[in-house]
């Protein structure tokens, strides 16, 4: 789609005229796609802008639990061993499709090998890795270095904390808020590891060579010299996005790969999530669908809807604690006598704000929301909810720097597309684009690797995962389910439960299978170690590992601790 894409965009047009214009012929192809086929279509900008492809994807609804462990052992050693090796998890999950309420028929899929891999083995990863940095510049990597990962990771340690001492108080506090404290856990440490990596003086100085290197190739070639500009428009372009950072930041959406939840920073509450895309549909949806924010889209209804009109329990208690601190975060970062706090608070305390927008909103009731999505503008302003208010009340202000982010993002985009395209011409079209959370195949060996002068190996195996409940006198998060201490002596302690290979994974790749030549599974992703958080910006096999479950310890553990041995036959038996 890259030339249709980049042909819809002409020379004499302003950089918001040829955001626009790229936003519509994108919407275009997508609707045209899904219209011929049925198939949710979605044009994926690959290279920066260099290039832009086509992905169509079959959905599946109905989609049924078959078998999931116990928590404390698909997340044993909890955030003490997130992001390390060895590990000892069967971070798993067991699903069926249905389609008709029959179980699908699948004519292509992976045969299940019980045996896993090899030490040594080469093996395949197939799956949707989350965005990585590696094309971006220097210039906009020291921004993210400087100011945006500081930033975030302020807001993810504050929120951890909140909800840390929430959770401490009752058993209910805690099972509430375990999978948003988890969320943040998980983000803190990777960001803190990425961070790392980009204040690490070697990382920085091989970044500073790579580019060195391609503006050298750039500066020498006559008929590319002229791209040497994109550089700086690059570098202009992020300084205007970072000035505009504050009320973007609080006033719209963080951008996805930082975000735990779809909201502003000043409203981390489901309730107000609500709300806003409630407001965005009525207005988005009036408007043709090339001019619509691309969460708008004809081509993305049934995944707005899916958010929209989501069942999840939601907790006043909860959403108290959040949106209160929310609004502290607004009163410390604008000060409280700035118009946009005011605005927000009105001439109440913090808690009495978010206490009233909390208990005077209907929002919970998913059929309330959906008359309101169903009934428009008309229908949110005739309803008098205090939320749906106070997203109306920002919305203005969210929408202008939203658009000065997309504007100075066009910017930034027709550049990198430049530099792309000085990339294919002097090193070839071998190099791969970064990751956008989109199908892609990696590979890379089983091996162990040198840490503190130490040799890790590639594999762990039940036998370790006892002797490290038992060197923690079974404690959390060391602590083994009642299950597996019952069936020890069932288990081959021998089997290879983890292992870890130098394939070339990031944040999404968790979920992805591990495959060998012959096309088998023989593992599945949970995690990377510590040393793999750097590969957001730059891959490195020295250290840098996936960590995958074992099928061979799928099989064992279904097999004599979950007494499943039908669910194991059928595994087996796929021809």
């Amino acid at each position: 789609m890259t030339a249709r894409v980049n042909g819809a965009v002409k020379s004499e047009m302003t950089s918001e005229r040829a955001s626009d214009a790229r936003k519509s012929v994108i919407a275009a192809i997508e609707k045209q796609s899904k219209d011929k086929t049925g198939l949710r279509s979605d044009v994926v900008t690959l290279h920066q802008g260099g290039a832009y492809h086509l992905y169509r994807y079959k959905r599946y609804d109905d989609v049924r639990l078959v078998f999931a462990p116990e928590q404390q052992i698909a997340f044993y050693g909890g955030d003490p061993d997130n992001f390390e090796y060895p590990r000892f998890d069967l971070d798993i999950c067991l699903f069926r499709v249905y389609e008709n309420g029959q179980p699908a028929k699948i004519d292509n899929y992976l045969k299940f090998n019980p045996r896993g891999p090899a030490d040594g083995e080469l093996t395949f990863v197939s799956g949707h890795p989350g965005k990585t940095d590696r094309q971006l510049t220097v210039d906009e990597l020291a921004d993210m270095r400087d100011r945006e990962l500081p930033r975030i990771l302020t807001m993810f340690k504050r929120r951890e904390v909140l909800l840390h001492s929430f959770g401490e108080r009752t058993f209910e506090n805690e099972r509430r808020v375990r999978d948003d404290f988890f969320g943040l856990q998980n983000n803190r440490k990777r960001y803190d590891g990425y961070l790392a990596g980009l204040l690490d003086p070697k990382i920085w100085q091989a970044l500073q060579a790579r580019e060195q290197k391609l503006r050298d190739a750039i500066s020498g070639d006559p008929k590319l010299k002229s791209t040497t500009g994109a550089y700086d428009r690059i570098k202009n372009a992020q300084a205007e996005i970072a000035k505009n950072a504050r009320v973007y930041n609080y006033f719209e959406m963080e951008r996805p790969r930082f975000s735990v939840y779809r909201q502003p920073r000043a409203f981390y509450s489901t309730l107000f999530k609500y709300a806003r895309l409630l407001v965005r549909a009525a207005d988005e949806r009036a408007k043709p669908n090339g001019e619509r924010f691309e969460e708008f889209r004809d081509s993305a209804r049934e995944s707005l809807e899916l958010e929209l009109f989501s069942t999840e329990p939601v907790y006043d208690d909860v959403e108290l604690l959040a949106l209160t601190d929310s609004f502290t975060d607004l009163a410390s970062a604008f000060g409280a006598s700035d118009p946009l706090v005011k605005m927000v608070l009105g001439d109440k305390s913090l808690v009495e704000r978010a206490s009233e927008l909390i208990k005077g909103t209907h929002l919970k009731d998913v059929a309330f929301r959906k008359k309101l999505y169903a009934g428009g503008k008309a229908a949110l302003e005739a309803a008098h909810d205090p939320m749906i208010d106070i997203a109306i009340a920002i919305d203005s202000t969210g929408r202008q720097t939203k658009k000065v982010v997309e504007t100075q993002g066009e910017i930034k985009q027709q550049a990198y597309a430049e530099i792309a395209k000085a990339r294919f011409a002097t090193e070839g079209t071998n190099s791969y684009p970064d990751a956008t959370f989109t199908l892609r195949l990696s590979y890379g060996r089983v091996r162990g690797y040198e840490e503190n002068g130490k040799q890790i190996p590639a594999f762990t195996n039940f036998a370790g995962l006892y002797e490290r409940a038992e060197e923690h006198e079974n404690k959390p998060p060391f602590d083994l389910p009642q299950r597996w201490i019952d069936k020890k002596d069932k288990l081959a302690l021998t089997t290879p439960f983890n292992f870890v290979s130098d394939a070339d994974i990031i944040g999404g790749n968790s979920g992805s299978p591990v495959v060998n030549q012959a096309g088998e599974f023989v593992g599945i992703i949970f995690d990377g170690n510590i040393q793999s958080l750097v590969l957001d910006c730059i891959f490195t096999d020295k250290q840098a590992r996936a960590v995958s479950v074992d099928s061979a310890a799928i099989l064992e553990a279904l097999r004599n601790v979950y007494d499943a041995q039908p669910l194991v036959d059928e595994l087996s038996s796929a021809k």
